[in-house]
């Protein structure tokens, strides 16, 4: 049983690329310091799989974190300081996991990669 962690970005923010890197690195590590230990191990010595997926907009993202919340995944709402690109508390993207794969396919398996 394979493990995965997933991110989803905020298609309508248009971030640049550095800027889409933090979010993205942000939400993973304050996702992996939420999960269950043992699943991190597991996890990590799977590779640590990632995926960075589109969501629409912050009403997407929320919908999306619902759905994992209802499973029991661990999710991270990424909220920006502002001190360049967007605004103060702009949401810009969402961790989801790590987890196992099936659990998470089940919610975002339809979404496309960034």
């Amino acid at each position: 049983m394979s493990c995965k962690q997933v991110i989803l970005v905020r298609q309508d923010l248009k971030l640049p690329k550095g800027k889409l890197a933090a979010q993205c690195s942000h939400a993973s590590v304050d996702c992996i310091l939420k999960s269950d230990k043992k699943i991190v191990e597991k996890w990590k010595a799977q590779g640590g799989k990632k995926v960075v997926l589109k969501a629409a907009d912050e009403r997407e993202l929320f919908k999306y974190m619902s759905m994992a919340e209802n499973e029991g995944i661990k999710v991270a709402l990424i909220k920006d300081a502002g001190h360049t690109v967007v605004e103060p508390g702009t949401i810009t993207c969402l961790g989801i996991g790590p987890d196992l794969e099936e659990k998470i396919d089940k919610i975002t398996g339809k979404l496309k990669m960034v």
